[in-house]
């Protein structure tokens, strides 16, 4: 035999015995692995805590449900991971699962919200002092708050801390500090607002479009976002005071009232736009993306003008005679108990 071709067969040989040894590592290496059968559970079951920290990998949690008694063995869970999608949507946080369960479900549980009892959900146009009161009934005390709220950065080009908390559900790992908390609202307030901050070609700063973000957020629904931005903008450049009521309500610090009565708009306040002119000094809430969006790209519009006569009814013109024709209509509406 020539030596080509027993280099040829060695190399066969080699080839053979090295998928050989491959088969053999995933068999013993649980190429059948154990789980949990999938089986109902109840409210009345001991719960198990588990903390997913910030960055976990399949495998680290995989390790950790193995260890707590969650699942049978980590390799179901981890495989699990490996294919389904959904496993990179698990947040940190401490998660409450129920033991001696399937792969499946215990992926399911994680993915729960109703599992994670330091879940603190952030909605669009919440002010500060609300975020702040959540923070106190997830577990932080007020006087931590405090400290943290002195020791905070604010991000470049802000001045205010209020429109920069980002509104999102948080869950929080066992440890973490007030500080941490807040600066993680902060980073995702970063993360989305630089995102689309490139598309501003106006004049307006970062600061005043939040601020601007934030009315938008508190005088109507995602729909009407792009023309009460327009709105704004119009008054703005015709040097119209913005008259906004949710400005006042904010300065008041009252909540789900739509009427405004005239001593209100009296009020001695730089939140009071019936009687400054321009924007607010600061934002008046903690706007979502969606107003953020609006606040940067307007519609095209003239418009000047605008009313909600019944719900999910608001209207848009640059005439004040159609105007007050359609705040007839409103009042109507409002006595009637439309707006309740």
């Amino acid at each position: 035999m020539k030596r080509s071709d027993l280099f040829r067969v060695a190399i066969a040989f080699l080839a053979v015995a090295a998928i050989t040894l491959l088969i053999h590592q995933y068999r013993t290496s649980g190429a059948t692995v154990s789980d949990y059968p999938q089986r109902s559970v109840s409210g009345s079951e001991e719960l198990i805590d588990v903390s997913v920290a910030n960055g976990s990998s399949g495998s680290q949690i995989a390790k950790q449900l193995f260890e707590l008694g969650v699942i049978e063995s980590s390799q179901s869970f981890f495989r699990l991971a490996v294919s389904d999608s959904r496993a990179t949507r698990i947040a940190p946080g401490v998660h409450q699962l129920n033991s001696r369960i399937s792969a499946e479900q215990a992926l399911d549980q994680l993915l729960d919200p109703n599992r994670m009892p330091n879940l603190v959900k952030i909605v669009e146009g919440s002010w500060n002092v609300e975020i702040f009161e959540k923070l106190e009934k997830s577990g932080f005390s007020r006087e931590d708050i405090t400290l943290a709220l002195r020791e905070l950065k604010l991000p470049k080009g802000f001045k205010s801390l209020e429109g920069v908390l980002f509104p999102a559900q948080y869950n929080f790992a066992q440890g973490t500090t007030v500080k941490q908390a807040l600066e993680s609202m902060i980073l995702r307030f970063q993360e989305q607002f630089s995102a689309i901050e490139s598309t501003n070609t106006s004049k307006f700063s970062s600061q005043e479009l939040i601020i601007i973000a934030s009315i938008i957020q508190a005088e109507g629904i995602t729909e009407d976002f792009g023309k009460i931005s327009t709105v704004i903008r119009s008054r703005l450049k015709v040097g119209m005071p913005l008259q906004m009521d949710s400005t006042i309500h904010y300065a008041q610090k009252i909540r789900g009232n739509i009427f405004l009565s005239t001593k209100s708009t009296l009020l001695n306040s730089p939140f009071n736009t019936y009687k400054k002119y321009g924007l607010p000094p600061a934002p008046i809430g903690n706007p979502g993306i969606d107003a953020i969006k609006a606040a940067i790209n307007p519609v095209d519009g003239n418009w000047l003008y605008f009313i909600t006569v019944s719900p999910g009814d608001t209207r848009f013109t640059n005439n004040l005679t159609e105007f007050n024709q359609w705040k007839v209509i409103y009042t109507k509406n409002r006595k009637a108990g439309a707006f309740k």
